[in-house]
Order: structure tokens, then C-alpha cells, then sequence
């Protein structure tokens, strides 16, 4: 009996080529990276509908300032004006006309990721718009003034503080006896001790280098005087 062409006998002529390792580990872009290539896509389409058109090299910090108040009209965050009666209240009992802007720590974010995009598209880091000194004061100013006018001041980062602790409680266990000193202190006399010490072997080396050096030369001092 001839087996049917399905019979599981039958090699197929044209098998399937074999994926590549690049095609089978390739996995898809993380939420920061999918974000990151739409925030850069807004961004270079805010330049081409610029007036006049700006181009990505001719970009400046103040451009990216400006940018940065265009998104405002597409904010959802309440920043009471300075004449509004609930200025500085955190939780206002009643809704103002108060206007819609992007929070601080949205356009912190933000300026974060289009900062690295800016670089893997071939950008110099030394002329990065989104590193310019003017949008890091911009920033600062946002936020600054969002926390007086929601009355919510934003705190500083907490594991800088966490840092600094443990620098500090590392610089006081260093410095051994002289841990009941302040840790600055007590890091700078662990400096010191460790630099006499260095400075005590130094000199003990030097003095043993001298000694041998005058017991060598006795005997010429003496054939000589003979």
C-alpha cells in the first residue's frame, strides 16, 4: 500500500528555515524603553511643527525649557495660582479655576529618558540639550513652587540620607577609640594614624638603609686614616 503523502514518513522537501539564537532571545522592550522611544518621538515631532522648524542639532536647553510648557496643556495635576484662596492647601474642599500643568516629578522623568535617548541616537553627551545647566534650574524651580502651591513640598531623596548614614557610621567604626567624635572627625584621625604609621615605617626603613650604608663605609674610613 503507498503511504499518503501526510504519513508522518514522508520528510518534507522544504522544511522551515531554523530561527536564529538573536530571533529566539529577542524579547520585547521593557515599559521604560517603549516609554522612552514615545517620549522621543513626541519630541521630534514638536521640532518638525516648530516655528520655524528646529532641527535636533540646532536644539537648546531653552528649547527643551519651552518644550517642557508646551506639555503643560496636556498636564493633570492642580497648581493653585498665588491669588487663589486655596494656595498652599493640600486638600482643597472645593474645585478653582485654578489651571492643569505636569507635575514636577512627570517632567523630572521625563527629561530623564529623552536625556538618554538623545545619546543612543547618536547624540554627543557634551552637548545634550536635556543635561543643560538652564533645564536642571527650571526643574528646580518647578518644583520648588508646585510644593508652596499645593502645599505638598517635596522631600528630599531618602536613600541619599540612608548614604550619608552609612558613611558615616563607617567612618566612626574606622576611626576605632575615637569613635564617640563626630564620624567626620573620627575618619579624619583614622586618616592621620594611618598615615603615621605609614610615615613611621618609612622613616624605620630609612634609618636601617643608613645604618647599613655607614657600616659599609667604616672600613674605607679607616683604611684611609691607616
Amino acid at each position: 500500500m503507498d503511504p499518503g503523502p501526510t504519513d508522518l514518513g514522508v520528510v518534507d522537501p522544504f522544511p522551515p528555515p531554523p530561527s536564529s539564537p538573536q530571533q529566539q532571545q529577542r524579547k520585547p522592550p521593557s515599559r521604560y524603553e517603549s516609554q522612552k522611544r514615545r517620549d522621543w518621538n513626541t519630541f521630534l515631532q514638536y521640532l518638525r511643527s516648530h516655528r520655524p522648524p528646529l532641527s535636533l542639532a540646532r536644539c537648546s536647553g531653552a528649547h527643551v525649557i519651552e518644550f517642557l510648557k508646551y506639555l503643560d496643556q496636556f498636564g493633570k495635576t492642580k497648581v493653585h495660582a498665588t491669588g487663589c484662596t486655596y494656595f498652599g492647601h493640600p486638600n482643597p474642599p472645593a474645585p478653582c479655576v485654578c489651571p492643569l500643568k505636569q507635575a514636577w516629578g512627570s517632567l523630572d522623568a521625563l527629561v530623564g529618558r529623552l536625556r538618554a535617548a538623545y545619546e543612543e541616537n547618536d547624540g554627543v553627551p557634551e552637548s545634550n540639550p536635556f543635561g543643560a545647566r538652564a533645564v536642571g534650574i527650571y526643574l528646580r524651580e518647578v518644583k520648588e513652587s508646585q510644593g508652596r502651591a499645593r502645599g505638598v513640598p517635596y522631600q528630599k531623596n531618602r536613600k541619599k540620607k540612608k548614604k550619608r548614614k552609612l558613611l558615616q557610621d563607617t567612618a566612626a567604626a574606622t576611626s576605632g577609640g575615637e569613635a564617640s567624635l563626630s564620624p567626620a572627625v573620627g575618619a579624619s584621625i583614622a586618616d592621620d594614624a594611618t598615615g603615621a604609621r605609614n610615615s613611621s615605617a618609612f622613616a624605620a626603613a630609612m634609618s636601617s638603609s643608613e645604618a647599613g650604608e655607614g657600616s659599609r663605609a667604616t672600613p674605607a674610613g679607616s683604611s684611609s686614616s691607616s
